[in-house]
């Protein structure tokens, strides 16, 4: 059974940029990888659901908070089966997000923090009741706040797919979730977590990993 490692942080923070190098060094180790990204738009009935609300869609929908979360989370229960095939098949499942964005969006949009009743909600609901795999790892990209929100908006601008949502726009919800984000980790919320910086080497990050699975 392969690890599961979960990259978490804000819209812009560069997941994806992040995972595809360490996905490129942990191959040319020989390491038998694999990668999902959640919400599995385009793929997920649940997903785009949320991402339609986000744009205006499907009335109040986004004003509920508990009504997105479920969204989200049921999209990655959908996904159990094909991620327990992943795990079985590989050494590693590198995820851009997974369970702890949904409690960190969550609790940022209820002004709760890391500790509070709807970060305990969405870990059981996904983890208890939706028995979704928990990580063996969980990393943290930190960046600033003001940074990601840039490149969310770069990014907006020169792929009409990805222009902002509601989230993305609401600055003050980006620096709540940030805040989130780092008690979760300060906590080590659902197993241990990494922090990966603005200037840390990927190369170290994956060479941390191949160890990871060694051990």
């Amino acid at each position: 059974m392969g690890a599961l490692v979960a990259v978490e942080g804000l819209d812009g923070a560069g997941k994806r940029t992040l995972i595809d190098a360490i996905v490129g060094d942990l191959q040319a180790r020989g390491v038998r990888v694999r990668t999902m990204a959640f919400p599995r738009y385009g793929q997920s009935v649940h997903a785009d659901l949320a991402a339609e609300a986000l744009r205006g869609g499907h009335g109040d929908l986004a004003e509920s908070i508990n009504g997105m979360a479920l969204m989200f989370a049921l999209d990655r229960a959908e996904a159990r089966g094909e991620l327990s095939k992943l795990l079985a098949d590989n050494d590693i499942v590198l995820l851009d997000r997974y369970v702890a964005s949904n409690a960190a969006y969550s609790a940022a949009r209820s002004a709760q923090s890391g500790d509070g009743e709807f970060v305990h909600w969405v870990g059981e609901l996904e983890f208890g009741r939706f028995e979704l795999p928990v990580p063996a790892l969980q990393v943290l990209l930190d960046v600033p706040t003001e940074v990601a929100a840039e490149r969310a908006r770069r990014r907006g601008e020169l792929d009409d797919s990805r222009a902002l949502d509601a989230y993305e726009r609401d600055g003050g919800l980006q620096h709540r979730t940030g805040a989130v984000y780092r008690e979760l980790a300060q906590r080590n919320w659902y197993g241990p977590w990494w922090i990966f910086r603005s200037g840390d080497d990927p190369a170290t990050l994956a060479a941390r990993l191949a160890d990871l699975i060694t051990h």
